[in-house]
């Protein structure tokens, strides 16, 4: 059976933001110049391709329409990456609002220290059953392979 699609998306400051990314951009100026830190990981470029990487302007991957457009359709949004506290949490509220049913790989989500990641993860939790599935990846993977 065919692999769940997925979507990477990287932060990528725009050129004219709006109200508080323009101060977001400007303290963050330094970071936002580094074509190495603006990148995908080694390991995430390995899956990257030209048509499963977006560029999203705020921390929800959901606040790009090209990302939205893509997912039209679709029931489930299965959350892995970084920074659990901001780009995490910002698309997994989007998600719930949006209609999703939302699949939270713990084991996959990091914050920046672990007291933050720890508060999305029990963020997270306290929207199961209705609107979350906390999962580690391998519970995950062992939901969506058939059995033999």
């Amino acid at each position: 059976p065919r692999a769940p699609s997925f979507v990477l998306t990287k932060y990528i400051a725009p050129e004219d933001p709006a109200g508080c990314w323009k101060r977001y951009n400007e303290a963050f100026a330094h970071i936002n110049a580094d074509p190495f830190l603006c990148d995908l990981m080694d390991a995430v470029k390995e899956i990257a391709r030209d048509d499963n990487v977006y560029i999203k302007h705020t921390y929800s991957a959901l606040g790009s329409e090209e990302i939205q457009t893509l997912l039209r359709g679709k029931k489930r949004l299965v959350l892995a990456g970084v920074v659990a506290e901001c780009c995490i949490l910002a698309t997994m509220m989007a998600a719930i609002d949006l209609g999703y049913e939302v699949v939270y790989l713990h084991d996959c989500i990091s914050g920046c220290t672990t007291e933050n990641e720890q508060a999305v993860l029990m963020l997270a939790k306290s929207f199961e059953p209705v609107h979350t599935q906390v999962m580690s990846s391998e519970e995950y993977i062992r939901s969506v392979t058939p059995a033999e």
